[in-house]
């Protein structure tokens, strides 16, 4: 698995930490990567705790981003692992204009596939798709 993959599968995991117990970014993100036997170099460390802290400090917007573009689906009635990736997906899009978007919304879809359910794959590529467009929003504003 390649460093920025690694990367976001720990903010993931800390962004599902904070999702569901509540618990600050800081201390979910310490939590995720406190494990024992697992190593993590420091550039990985440092992306995963950007992407983290990141979509954590702009969940709110994120979430009326994603609302307003999953058509039909309430952002607290979607499961807490695809509701994440989505969230951690929409923050790139916002806030990595060096990614690709291509490499951001196939990389949610390996980590939802790995983590959730297949038709979890269609419903976030289909929400991803709708979102892929704030890149372009984003790039016209003078």
């Amino acid at each position: 698995m390649g460093r920025r993959r690694l990367a976001r599968e720990i903010a993931l995991q800390a962004l599902y930490v904070a999702d569901v117990s509540r618990t600050p970014a800081e201390e979910a993100f310490a939590a995720v990567t406190r494990r024992e036997g697992e190593e993590v170099d420091e550039e990985t460390a440092s992306f995963s705790r950007e992407l983290t802290l990141g979509t954590l400090a702009r969940v709110d917007e994120l979430d009326g981003i994603i609302q307003r573009n999953a058509q039909n689906w309430a952002v607290n009635r979607m499961a807490a692992v695809d509701r994440n990736v989505i969230r951690l997906a929409a923050y790139e899009l916002l806030a990595r204009p060096d990614t690709p978007v291509g490499v951001i919304i196939d990389e949610a879809i390996e980590i939802v596939r790995k983590y959730s359910t297949e038709e979890a794959t269609r419903f976030v590529n289909g929400v991803l798709d709708a979102l892929k467009s704030l890149r372009d929003a984003k790039k016209k504003k003078p």
